[in-house]
C-alpha cells in the first residue's frame, strides 16, 4: 500500500513565495522537545516594511507551561546558514497525493529565563546618585527658594530631554530615508573638498616613462578590456553619416573626436574604439544623480563594465525604502580624473581640458584643479597648431611630462597696517 502511494506521488514547486509564506524549521539549543503539539508558536515581523534591510526580520516565539523560547533570523543569535544555503520543505497533500515544495528558513530557539532583566533593572533603579539624594532632601526639607530652584532646573532638564528626543527622532528619520552610507559619503565629500588625492587614479610618480605614471591597466583591466570587444566592433562599424548624426544629437565631443580621428593600425583602432565606448559611459554617468540597475544596457554595456561603474563611481543610498546608486559631487571629481587619465593614454599623453569639462558638466576651474592635482602641465596650443587640429585658440591642454609638476596652492597673506 505504501509503495503504491509513493509511486503515485508527484512534486509541485510553489515558486517564489513571500516571507510570510515560508516554512519554518526550528531547533532548540538546550535539548529535544518530546511533545511538540504542546508548543504554542507565534511569529513577529518588523513593522518597518519600507526599509529593505529590516522588512525581512522575524522573531519566532514558542511558549510552554514551564518555559518560553525565542529565535531570531537577524543579529548575533541568528544562524549564518540562512545566508549561505537555501532550504526547502516538502508537504504531502494526502488528498491530491502531491508533494508541495516550500521555501524554508531556520531558527535557533533559545530559552528565555523570566525575571532576570527585571531584577537587573530594579537594582540599577535603586542606585541613586549624589545629585538625586540632594534633590530628594531639598524636596522634603528645603526652603521655598531652594524648591523653586529645583523645580526650575527640572523643567529645564525636561525641555532639554524633549529636544534631544526630537533631534534623535529626526536623525533616525533622515538615516532611514537616505541611508547611513549616503550620509557618510556626504560627510566624506565635505571633508575632502580641498583634497582631491583620494579621488585620483593610482599614481606611480617614480615611473621612468609617462605612460607608466597612470597605468592603463588601473583604468581598464585586461578582463574589462576584453569584455568591450563587441561594443568596440560597433564603434568601428560606424559610417561618416552615422557619426554626423551622433554629433548632431549632442554626443560628447571627446568621444566624437576619438571616433573621427581613428588611427590606421588595426590594434590601435580596436583599442581606441573600445576606450571611446567606455569613455562615453563615464561621461554619461557624470551627468546623472541616480543610477538604475539597467544603466548602459541600451548601449550594449557588458555586465562586467556595469558592475565596475556602479562599484567604483556610485554610492548606495535609500530612497522611499529602495536602495539606489547615487553619484555625489566627489564621485564626479573621480569620474573627471579617470576620464582625463584615459584621454592621456589615447592622445599621446595630452588631453583637451576644455572639451572634457564641457562633456562632464563641471566648471573649468574644477577641471583645472583636478589636472593640477594629477601633476599635469597646463598649456594652450599655438594659433597655427590649434587651427590644424580643429581646436579653438582658447582651449586649454593638459600634458603629462616628467617630472610631474607639484602645484602649491596660493594662500593670500593679509598685509599688516603700520602703527603711526
Amino acid at each position: 500500500m505504501t509503495t503504491t502511494m509513493a509511486a503515485s506521488c508527484s512534486l509541485v514547486c510553489c515558486g517564489e513565495e513571500r516571507d510570510s509564506d515560508k516554512a519554518v524549521i526550528v531547533r532548540f539549543s538546550n535539548g529535544t522537545v518530546k511533545n511538540a503539539d504542546q508548543l504554542d508558536f507565534t511569529m513577529y515581523k518588523n513593522a518597518d516594511e519600507k526599509n529593505p534591510r529590516k522588512r525581512s526580520r522575524r522573531i519566532l516565539v514558542a511558549e510552554t507551561d514551564r518555559l518560553s523560547y525565542a529565535g531570531h533570523n537577524f543579529g548575533t543569535a541568528s544562524l549564518k546558514c540562512n545566508n549561505l544555503c537555501k532550504y526547502y520543505v516538502g508537504v504531502l497533500n494526502k488528498q491530491t497525493m502531491q508533494m508541495e515544495v516550500h521555501n524554508a528558513q531556520l531558527f535557533n530557539m533559545q530559552p528565555v529565563i523570566p525575571g532576570e532583566a527585571t531584577e537587573t533593572a530594579t537594582a540599577q533603579d535603586t542606585t541613586l546618585t549624589y545629585r538625586d539624594k540632594v534633590d530628594s532632601l531639598i524636596e522634603t526639607f528645603g526652603t521655598n527658594k531652594q524648591k523653586r530652584a529645583l523645580s526650575s532646573r527640572r523643567m529645564n532638564q525636561v525641555g532639554s530631554d524633549t529636544l534631544q528626543q526630537a533631534v534623535a527622532k529626526a536623525a533616525s528619520t533622515v538615516i532611514d530615508q537616505k541611508g547611513l552610507e549616503a550620509l557618510q559619503q556626504e560627510v566624506a565629500d565635505t571633508e575632502s573638498q580641498g583634497d582631491l588625492s583620494v579621488h585620483l587614479p593610482p599614481c606611480h610618480a617614480d615611473a621612468d616613462t609617462a605612460e607608466n605614471v597612470y597605468l592603463y591597466d588601473d583604468l581598464l583591466s585586461p578582463v574589462e578590456f576584453g569584455a568591450l570587444e563587441q561594443a568596440g566592433s560597433k564603434m568601428l562599424a560606424l559610417t561618416p553619416e552615422e557619426l554626423q548624426k551622433m554629433r548632431d544629437a549632442g554626443e560628447p565631443l571627446c568621444v566624437m573626436k576619438l571616433l573621427e580621428n581613428m588611427p590606421s593600425v588595426d590594434e590601435a583602432r580596436e583599442k581606441r574604439a573600445r576606450c571611446a565606448f567606455y569613455l562615453s559611459l563615464l561621461l554619461k554617468l557624470s551627468r546623472q544623480k541616480s543610477i538604475g540597475r539597467k544603466f548602459g544596457q541600451e548601449e550594449g554595456c557588458p555586465r562586467v563594465i556595469q558592475s565596475k561603474l556602479l562599484r567604483t563611481f556610485t554610492v548606495e543610498s535609500f530612497n522611499n525604502g529602495r536602495v539606489q546608486n547615487m553619484v555625489p559631487s566627489s564621485m564626479r571629481a573621480k569620474l573627471a580624473a579617470f576620464s582625463l587619465a584615459l584621454l592621456l593614454h589615447l592622445g599621446g599623453m595630452t588631453a583637451d581640458l576644455t572639451l572634457l569639462h564641457r562633456d562632464l558638466g563641471i566648471t573649468e576651474a574644477k577641471m583645472i584643479e583636478i589636472a593640477r592635482s594629477m601633476g599635469l602641465t597646463l598649456t594652450k596650443p599655438p594659433r597655427g597648431k590649434a587651427a590644424a587640429d580643429g581646436l579653438q585658440e582658447q582651449n586649454r591642454l593638459a600634458s603629462l611630462i616628467l617630472p610631474l609638476v607639484k602645484h602649491v596652492p596660493f594662500i593670500e597673506r593679509r598685509r599688516r597696517k603700520k602703527m603711526h
